[in-house]
C-alpha cells in the first residue's frame, strides 16, 4: 500500500502545474467563450492545463466596449474568476495573460505593462491600433524575451484547415476570402473585423504579398493582393448583409470551397485557438511567426492607402518601411 501511495504521489508530482491565466479587457464575447473552454467540467487534455484566475475589466468609451463590460464581468465572476481594479494587481496573480481588449488602440499601453512584468501574452485581434504599434509590441516583447503572439481564430478553424490542406490538389495558387467588415473609428478600416478574412487569406497564401489595391463602396470592400510569383489573393469585406465567413482556395489541380456559417463551426474554431494558446504558453513557441502577423497588418494598412489613392496599387514594403521608421522613433523617445 505504501509503495502504491508513493507511486501515486510521484505521478501527481510529475503532472504539469496548472497555468494561472489573467484576462485584460472584458468587453468582448471572446472572454466568455474562452473561459468556458478552459473551465469546462471535463476539459480536453490539451486545454486542461490552464485556468483563468483573475480579470481586469478595462474597456474604453466606445459604445460596443463600454456597454458590454458589466455583462461579461458578471459572467466571469459567476465562473469563480477574481475581478481586479488594475492591470498591476492582475499581473501579481497570474503566470500568463490573454489581452482581450476590444479596442486595439489601447493594446500597446496594456501590453507594455504585461511585457515589463515578464508574462507571456496572447493578444487578441486586432494586435494594435496601427502597424507601427504592432511592430512596437513585438519589439518590446523580443527585447524582454517575453513570448508573444496574436491571431484571429479563423486561422485555426477546421474549415480553413480543410480548404488549404490538400496534397492531391497540389500547391495553393490563389485564394478568395470574404466576411463581415465593420469599422472601428480610429483604426485602419480592416483591423477591427476585416482581420478575420485577411487572416484566412494569409493562412492559405502565406507571406510574400507585394502590392495591395482596394475598391470601396458603401456596402463592400474588395481588396486584391498580388503575391510573389504572380499569385493573386482577394478579400471581400461586406456590410449590411447576413453572410458568414467563407474561403475558396485555388490549388494547382483543383479548388476547395468552405464557409463558416453556424455556431458549431465557430465553437470548434475557438476550441482550436484555445489549444494553440495553451501550447504557446507551455512552450513559448508562437504558432504564427511574428513576420507573418506583421505582414497581415501591413496588407490592411496598404488597403487604406490604396483607398485614399483611388484604388491604386500600394507597395506593402513601402508601408512596412514607414511603419518601422515610426516604431523606431517612438521606441527611442521612451
Amino acid at each position: 500500500m505504501q509503495a502504491e501511495s508513493t507511486m501515486a504521489n510521484s505521478a501527481h508530482d510529475s503532472a504539469p502545474p496548472t497555468l494561472r491565466a489573467g484576462i485584460i479587457g472584458l468587453d468582448t464575447s471572446h472572454v466568455i467563450e474562452f473561459a468556458k473552454i478552459f473551465h469546462a467540467e471535463n476539459p480536453a487534455e490539451d486545454v486542461a492545463g490552464l485556468r483563468v484566475v483573475a480579470a481586469y475589466p478595462g474597456g474604453t468609451d466606445l459604445p460596443f466596449s463600454r456597454d458590454r463590460i458589466g455583462e461579461f464581468t458578471a459572467q466571469l465572476r459567476e465562473m469563480g474568476v477574481e475581478i481586479v481594479d488594475t492591470i498591476p494587481e492582475l499581473l501579481e496573480r497570474v503566470d500568463v495573460v490573454l489581452l482581450e481588449s476590444l479596442d486595439g488602440r489601447i493594446h500597446l499601453e496594456e501590453a507594455r505593462l504585461v511585457i515589463a512584468a515578464g508574462k507571456p501574452v496572447f493578444v487578441d485581434k486586432p494586435v494594435a491600433g496601427s502597424l507601427a504599434e504592432a511592430i512596437m509590441i513585438f519589439k518590446l516583447a523580443a527585447r524582454a524575451g517575453v513570448p508573444c503572439f496574436s491571431s484571429s481564430s479563423i486561422r485555426f478553424g477546421d474549415v480553413l484547415l480543410t480548404a488549404r490542406s490538400n496534397d492531391e490538389l497540389g500547391p495553393v495558387v490563389g485564394c478568395d476570402t470574404w466576411g463581415p467588415c465593420k469599422y472601428q473609428a480610429g483604426l485602419p478600416d480592416l483591423f477591427f473585423y476585416g482581420i478575420h478574412g485577411v487572416e484566412g487569406l494569409f493562412a492559405a497564401m502565406g507571406t510574400g504579398c507585394q502590392t495591395v489595391s482596394r475598391t470601396h463602396t458603401e456596402d463592400t470592400d474588395l481588396v486584391v493582393g498580388t503575391w510573389e510569383g504572380g499569385r493573386i489573393g482577394t478579400y471581400r469585406g461586406m456590410r449590411n448583409t447576413p453572410w458568414g465567413i467563407g474561403i475558396t482556395v485555388f490549388h494547382m489541380q483543383g479548388t476547395r470551397h468552405t464557409e463558416i456559417d453556424d455556431d458549431e463551426a465557430l465553437r470548434l474554431e475557438y476550441e482550436n485557438l484555445c489549444r494553440e494558446i495553451v501550447r504557446f504558453f507551455s512552450t513559448g513557441a508562437p504558432p504564427v511567426p511574428t513576420g507573418e502577423t506583421l505582414e497581415i497588418y501591413a496588407f490592411m494598412e496598404a488597403a487604406d492607402a490604396s483607398r485614399s489613392q483611388g484604388g491604386a496599387a500600394v507597395s506593402v514594403s513601402d508601408v512596412f518601411r514607414r511603419a518601422k521608421a515610426e516604431a523606431a522613433t517612438r521606441l527611442a523617445s521612451k
